[in-house]
């Protein structure tokens, strides 16, 4: 998108952050350097993630406006989730304020494949993006085409104005309105899911339903209320996959307002009174990132690096989905991250011989042979010398010394798929 690398895509935030995150691969690359990762090759097939939805796709919390701060929403862990499975990447088009009518058009118009307008998507958005979200609908079809699976999340802004008033309205004035409500949420939610699944037929399809946000403290007597009206939606949600699945048009539901019901505080931000600004906190979008990924793969992994307290001082290496368990603890040394050659190799199968004489490793993996001298800032790749910022070096690990290599020139002369979460403290590493 924009001239941004296809590596990883993940867009969306609120106010002058999204601005910043246009050009969030360049940061993510950076990133990715000072942990000691990078580097991708075409050896593997890549699993393509596309989220379309509103501010909860794009990973919005309340008052998030600082540049330097970028969105880690359900999306951005969805991701994480992939790559216990393999290579993968995000492209994410979440637009704050967006309504089923909104996803309607826009759907509309990248089933088509031609340059829409802001004002033909919805009127009056409010994200800074809109304009070149619309204008890049031909693109994002070739983009959502390619895709693996595409997750959506919409919904929550047909309701959110009925649900504020909920406590001013009577009940039979509220439950006509949301009747109606809830027959345009049907409507346009099928014509959503029906425009992506012509779009790519072969796309697994995840659509959440709607949580009900606001906990029973802040809203009081109107909580059975909302929750009532809330398992409508998810009725309807229900309702509208269960008639596409029955018309040839398969798609799942991840059913997160369940798993919010009754936690709402500690999943949700509560700004204003009668809770009039509402996101999911950090453990909220963790939550339906749980959802989505337990309806994909059946599971939610938690690295050592986070499923403990208090956290190990290094960090976890995943390999090929499987978190990797030696006493040769990575090494974190002029801001890379090294890994012992022996315990790598082991993983992915790869073979190594070390020459005493030259203080040199030979690796072969995949057609590729990669000479590593300690204490070298060059490797030689199939014969041919590359740079390596920070060279391999030997560690004293009991009575042995054992090779460390840096993340990045292992994924560099290896061909591997390396990928850094700075917030699971995880490397993921795919041949």
């Amino acid at each position: 998108m924009l001239n941004i690398s296809r590596k990883i895509k993940a867009i969306g935030a609120s106010g002058l952050l999204l601005f910043a995150v246009l050009a969030g691969t360049a940061a993510e690359s950076v990133q990715a350097a000072q942990a000691g990762v990078g580097a991708q090759s075409s050896q593997s097939e890549v699993f393509r993630i596309m989220a379309l939805g509103d501010s909860i796709t794009a990973g919005y919390e309340p008052g998030m406006t600082d540049v330097n701060v970028k969105p880690y929403g359900y999306a951005e862990r969805l991701l994480e989730q992939s790559w216990y499975h393999g290579r993968s990447e995000l492209i994410n088009y979440g637009i704050l304020g967006l309504t089923t009518a909104g996803l309607r058009n826009y759907t509309e118009a990248i089933k088509q494949g031609t340059p829409a307008t802001p004002e033909g998507i919805q009127a009056g958005l409010r994200d800074p993006r809109i304009t070149q979200f619309a204008a890049l609908t031909p693109q994002i079809k070739a983009e959502l085409a390619e895709a693996d699976l595409v997750t959506v999340t919409i919904g929550g802004n047909d309701v959110s104005s009925l649900f504020l008033q909920a406590k001013e309205l009577g009940e039979a004035e509220f439950q006509s309105q949301l009747e109606q409500r809830l027959a345009d949420y049907s409507a346009n939610l099928s014509a959503v899911l029906t425009n992506i699944h012509a779009i790519n037929p072969q796309a697994d399809i995840i659509v959440a339903d709607q949580y009900q946000p606001a906990p029973k403290f802040a809203v009081k007597e109107s909580y059975t209320q909302l929750m009532d009206a809330a398992a409508r939606l998810t009725e309807a949600a229900d309702s509208v996959v269960a008639a596409l699945n029955a018309a040839g048009t398969p798609v799942k539901v991840a059913h997160v307002a369940s798993r919010f019901a009754g936690v709402e505080v500690s999943l949700t931000h509560i700004f204003g009174e009668g809770a009039a600004d509402f996101h999911p906190t950090q453990q909220g979008y963790e939550t339906i990132a749980r959802v989505f990924s337990e309806v994909q793969w059946g599971q939610y992994s938690v690295p050592a690096s986070v499923a403990v307290f208090p956290a190990p001082a290094s960090m976890s290496i995943v390999v090929k989905g499987v978190e990797l368990n030696t006493p040769n603890k990575p090494i974190l040394k002029n801001g890379q991250n090294f890994l012992a050659l022996k315990d790598v190799l082991n993983a992915v199968g790869a073979t190594g011989k070390w020459d005493n004489k030259t203080s040199s490793a030979t690796i072969t993996y995949g057609g590729r042979t990669v000479v590593i001298t300690i204490g070298s800032k060059l490797m030689k790749v199939n014969g041919v010398n590359t740079a390596i910022d920070t060279p391999a070096f030997l560690q004293k690990v009991g009575k042995e010394d054992k090779t460390y290599l840096p993340l990045a020139a292992l994924a560099t002369g290896l061909g591997f798929d390396v990928n850094y979460s700075s917030h699971l403290r995880t490397a993921f590493i795919n041949p």
